[in-house]
């Protein structure tokens, strides 16, 4: 059925001067039959009945200009509620199959941003009756759980309903209305049963009061169908019991399995039956309910899993029964389910000659105990191990017992454990093999740069883990490869005893500024190769220190040694090298790549085309510098080439009381397509830093370059170095066909002509070195 509210608003109108047509919002809820409750003297409460299973429609119809924005809200309770974070943005508001829960306080609110909102209210209460149930009570005062003649008797009769103070009772004995006499009484809210009950007492009861009483719930003047219970009175009427059919106290399923626990009942009349866990502390049925009724007393459950395991209680319903002391009993469901095992997989090391011993342990399953264990290795059978008399009686584990790990007992062994309902493996790996090197990643400044050659060498440190486990270990196979490269350099770098915990230093040195690297660490005991780790180590260059001593920056990392861009200036310095160069560049100015001469080194420049104009300035400012000495010395290299070259200034910023620039160097005009290297000596009073001002000059062919930036303690040196003279060039010779961890031995160099990265022994000169710390 489909009933449609309409409800009219009470509006005020609203004028306005100069507004036009702008009209505010007025609205009106239409509504059709008789089931709105409307007072038209009170119009702003209205009361809107709907039977529960219907369709709700309320349709709130608006005018005003813009058209006004409908919004439909709800409140469970009065109209000063919060509205609801969720709304309907329409006219019509329709709820099919309307529920009890739905019941409320409706809002329409009719906007268009004139004047004040339109807003008014519906209550709409739903209808509904269900669920009637009845009680047998006997005689409270003289505690007897059965009908007995000449004692007292209640008969109770109780409905689910909304609104539930308008339901109605009417008693009826063998189809006749029930007469209130002195010995009958009906009476209506009983403290000692649920809210809105109907209660029949008989008084003294007789022989002549047994029959067939029923009860009937009404709606008056509502179209909700009339709801009845009865029960019959007879000598034949009495309390229940109820009991587990024998062999049906304990229910062994196997998980995923269907179960059905029972419990019977007798008496008459036979109420519900309750069901609920008992071994679990607010713990719930399967269903999710606390509770469950059943009304033949049978609690199906499906699909049944391990924590459904445990206790479960039936138990007679006081309703649509004997209001008496609830008759109970219990049934035990055993969940049988494979078996869990630990280690599900393990990594057994251990020193050649040693041996070991292989555990798999049952954590939990049902039944809780191995039925049997089979042993494996490398996919073969293996004679069953020795039982042991004391875990005989309850097996949870299964051992196997190595007398000795040799290279021949290394290898994969499962153990596969069953309970009768399912099986779990135990997976070992064993070996002899030294576990992996730990990289040590917080070496402080492990990158250590080369002035003039492009190269850096780098701190690489670890330790090892737990070197006790197996024997010591004797070298280690050291690989390095550039990134993006095949071949590889490949040493062995022989060590003494290592201890736990100790950390070893190896320098590589030769690596090429700004590339990346590979480095393969692999430890070797007797046994031959253990686990390989490896890392890839980065390029960087360290932020100058403020309590300096010798700081150079070559500009190959992203961060730039801390110099930052004056943000007073007109335009910024750029970092490239002969790869990001833009191919559209300007020709005839600029270099062509760093100091280095190779195409991956990193410089600072300034483009001088468009836009920039003449006299235009970009300065790049240094970290801030503590003052620890009289005299420095600023060295760098400097590119000025073309013919419309400006000025490069070198400019130093005393931080004494305030900024103050003062010009320690200035050069201009085209110097040719070289680099060449300055000395500045300055004498900063306190805290300073430097500052590189190049200038713009006539026109687009004046880019400016620098690199190699060293601030150095003391004088300058006399004589400048030519710095297109003595360059060191790309080493990087990768040695080819370098040799697998398979048949590695502690090895020299392969090729004669490479260079080595290093010699082990004490730390210093150009080679490696191998150190523990």
């Amino acid at each position: 059925m489909e009933v449609t509210c309409l409800l009219l608003l009470a509006l005020i109108p609203f004028h306005c001067r100069g507004q036009g047509v702008y009209a505010p919002a007025q609205a009106q809820i239409v509504h059709a039959g008789q089931a709105c409750v409307v007072k038209e003297d009170n119009i702003s409460e209205r009361v809107y009945t709907i039977q529960e299973g219907d369709t709700l429609m309320l349709q709130c119809l608006v005018t005003g200009h813009p058209r006004p924005q409908v919004r439909w809200t709800k409140t469970a309770g009065s109209a000063s509620d919060k509205f609801q974070e969720t709304s309907v943005f329409n006219e019509t508001l329709r709820i099919e199959r309307i529920a009890r829960t739905q019941g409320g306080r409706y809002y329409c609110k009719a906007e268009n941003g004139v004047g004040v909102p339109a807003i008014k209210s519906i209550r709409v209460d739903v209808q509904s009756m269900k669920n009637a149930t009845f009680q047998i009570t006997p005689d409270v005062i003289k505690e007897s759980e059965n009908i007995q003649l000449g004692q007292d008797l209640k008969l109770s009769c109780h409905v689910d309903a909304v609104p539930q103070e308008k339901v109605t009772y009417q008693w009826f004995k063998n189809g006749k209305p029930a007469r209130m006499s002195k010995r009958l009484l009906v009476t209506r809210n009983d403290p000692e049963l649920p809210a809105v009950t109907s209660s029949l007492e008989l008084i003294d009861l007789h022989f002549s009061d047994y029959g067939t009483y029923l009860c009937m719930a009404s709606f008056p003047g509502a179209p909700v169908p009339d709801l009845s219970v009865e029960v019959n009175i007879s000598s034949e009427t009495v309390p229940p019991t109820i009991s587990v059919p024998k062999g049906r106290a304990v229910v062994t399923v196997r998980e995923g399995s269907p179960a059905e626990l029972q419990c019977e009942v007798r008496g008459k009349p036979r109420p519900p039956v309750l069901w609920s866990r008992v071994d679990k502390e607010a713990a719930l049925l399967p269903s999710g309910l606390p509770l469950e009724e059943t009304p033949d007393g049978k609690l199906r459950l499906e699909r049944v899993s391990r924590d459904m395991s445990g206790t479960y209680r039936c138990q007679t319903a006081r309703y649509n029964g004997f209001n008496v002391r609830p008759r109970e009993a219990q049934v035990q469901l055993n969940v049988q389910f494979p078996p869990e095992v630990e280690p599900s997989s393990q990594d057994v090391r251990q020193a050649l000659g040693r041996p070991v011993l292989l555990r798999c342990s049952l954590l939990r399953g049902s039944p809780q105990r191995i039925a049997s264990a089979v042993w494996r290795f490398k996919g073969q059978l293996l004679p069953p191990p020795p039982v042991v008399p004391a875990a005989a009686e309850t097996p949870d584990h299964a051992e196997l017992r190595l007398d000795a790990v040799t290279r021949d007992s290394s290898g994969s062994y499962e153990c596969s454990v069953s309970n009768d309902v399912g099986s779990a493996v135990c997976l070992f790996q064993v070996s002899a093999k030294a576990y992996s090197p730990e990289f040590y990643f917080d070496t402080p400044n492990p990158t250590r740069s080369h002035k003039l050659s492009k190269n850096y060498s780098y701190v690489l440190q670890w330790t090892q883990r737990e070197p006790d486990a197996v024997d010591p270990v004797l070298n280690y196979r050291l690989s390095v490869r550039q990134l993006n490269q095949h071949n590889a350099v490949v040493k062995a770098v022989p060590v003494r005893r290592v201890e736990k915990g100790q950390l070893l230093e190896y320098i590589l040195t030769d690596l090429r500024v700004p590339h990346s690297y590979e480095v393969r660490l692999t430890p070797y005991t007797t046994f031959g190769a253990g686990d390989m780790a490896s890392r890839i180590i980065h390029y960087t260059e360290p932020i100058s220190s403020p309590n300096l001593s010798d700081n150079t920056c070559h500009f190959e990392d992203e961060k730039i040694c801390g110099y930052t861009q004056d943000l007073t200036d007109n335009f910024d310095w750029t970092r490239q090298n002969a790869l990001t160069q833009n191919p559209k560049r300007s020709p005839n100015t600029g270099p062509p790549t760093d100091i280095s001469g190779t195409p991956e080194g990193y410089y600072m420049f300034i483009e001088t085309s468009r836009p920039r104009e003449l006299g235009d300035r970009a300065r790049l400012v240094s970290p801030l510098y503590n003052a620890s000495a009289k005299f420095y010395c600023v060295s760098f290299f400097y590119h000025m080439y073309g013919k419309h070259i400006g000025s490069l200034n070198l400019l130093v910023r005393s931080r004494n009381k305030g900024a103050l620039d003062t010009h320690a160097w200035s050069l201009s005009g085209n110097k040719g397509n070289v680099w060449q290297q300055a000395h500045v000596p300055i004498s900063p009073s306190g805290p300073f830093q430097i500052i590189f001002e190049g200038v713009r000059g006539s026109g687009y062919l004046g880019d400016i370059a620098i690199d190699d930036v060293t601030l150095k303690k003391g004088e300058c040196p006399r004589k400048q170095m030519d710095p297109n003279k003595g360059r060191t060039p790309a080493w990087w010779l990768c040695q080819k066909g370098a040799r697998s961890g398979a048949d590695m031995e502690p090895l020299p160099w392969s090729d004669s002509g490479t260079p080595e990265m290093g010699e082990t022994g004490i730390r210093g000169g150009t080679g490696g070195t191998l150190q523990a710390l």
